[in-house]
């Protein structure tokens, strides 16, 4: 089964999927190893793995490490076409639908496909939308692009619609690493009720209330990362999970 359809499945199952975004830059090898095992045994369905730079010439062997310690499925969230392995289970194949940045809607695409065919891992086609929430976040600079305004879910409905249409697999909201709000619940639901391909959500969500909001509004996944590199806050993979397997939640009561 392809790693699309397994996600599919995941969704359909336990009411949402929860991706953990492991960023090399942020923490090391072995300390990822670590959080990728908790993740692991604490119910996670998947791992991202990318981050908006690449400090570190390591990253093939650091996918390759990773997918070595954990059966979970690894799946790249690449900042830019360097950020490809075949050791990796799949891409996000994104494109940064909410800008105008004719690189990051298709100039970096081009560059990174041909090395995608080589490595021979599977291409998930996403729309990336970008949505403001409350400072300038990693991804908005790097991109060098507008986010779409929080107070504004008609326009992110729109994009969504646009991403469905040209079609895009699945739809990424993000609020962006290290962002000071995550994504409005309104705008959750509005885009995930006038599409039909799953929505998946990050940034901001540092509680699993938030995750469970995202999850009520419509999300298939919902990403968390930034939270878990802070002491003390790994002890709450498990809460994230309950959280956000809503359906299984309810199998088990």
């Amino acid at each position: 089964m392809r790693i699309y359809e397994k996600l599919m499945d995941i969704a359909d199952k336990k009411g949402a999927g929860h991706l953990v975004l492991i960023d090399p830059d942020k923490r090391s090898p072995d300390d990822s190893i670590g959080l990728a095992g908790e993740c692991q045994s604490s119910g996670v369905d998947g791992l991202l793995v990318g981050g908006s730079l690449l400090f570190s010439n390591r990253f093939d062997d650091f996918v390759k490490e990773l997918k070595a310690a954990v059966d979970l499925p690894v799946i790249l969230f690449p900042g830019s076409g360097q950020q490809v392995s075949a050791h990796a289970d799949a891409i996000l194949f994104m494109s940064l639908l909410s800008g105008r940045n004719p690189h990051v809607l298709i100039g970096e695409q081009v560059q990174a496909a041909p090395v995608v065919k080589a490595c021979g891992i599977e291409a998930i086609g996403t729309a990336y939308l970008l949505i403001e929430s409350g400072r300038v976040t990693s991804a908005e600079f790097m991109s060098n692009t507008r986010p779409i305004p929080a107070h504004k879910p008609e326009i992110a409905v729109a994009h969504a619609l646009a991403a469905q249409y040209l079609g895009f697999k699945m739809i990424y909201l993000e609020a962006g690493s290290g962002a000071e709000s995550p994504v409005p619940e309104k705008m959750i639901q509005m885009v995930c009720r006038m599409v039909d391909i799953p929505v998946i959500v990050g940034g901001g969500i540092r509680s699993p209330e938030r995750a469970a909001d995202a999850v009520r509004a419509g999300a298939s996944f919902v990403v968390t990362g930034n939270h878990f590199e802070q002491d003390g806050h790994r002890d709450q993979l498990g809460a994230f999970v309950r959280a956000i397997h809503y359906k299984s939640k309810r199998a088990d009561s």
